[in-house]
């Protein structure tokens, strides 16, 4: 199939793939801090990079009914957290588009 193109990132504090190290997000993409996982904490990304998305499913949530993505790392394959599709309550509607990465899934690579 040929060589997968890889975004490398600039910044204070990169967040990467645990296994493989692949260039993600960065600090100045967290929304929030204050979110849970299957595996623990989770942050909230506007913005992530190298990442493969997965079919839409619908899923109840803590927070409501949400239909999202899994993502996967580019490189590697592994499963690192979900992107928000559709909110269906009101209030919920901010993390539209927006990225879930596990903590426990990361690792700092600067």
């Amino acid at each position: 199939m040929g060589l997968t193109y890889r975004t490398y990132l600039n910044g204070t504090r990169i967040f990467g793939c645990n296994k493989c190290r692949t260039h993600l997000s960065t600090t100045d993409s967290i929304i929030s801090k204050a979110f849970q996982g299957q595996h623990g904490r989770a942050y909230l990304f506007d913005t992530v990079v190298n990442v493969e998305e997965g079919p839409s499913e619908d899923r109840h949530m803590t927070t409501g009914l949400h239909t999202v993505k899994d993502i996967y790392c580019s490189r590697c394959r592994s499963v690192l957290g979900w992107k928000y599709e559709r909110a269906y309550e009101q209030s919920q509607r901010y993390k539209e588009g927006k990225y879930i990465l596990e903590k426990q899934l990361l690792t700092d690579v600067i």
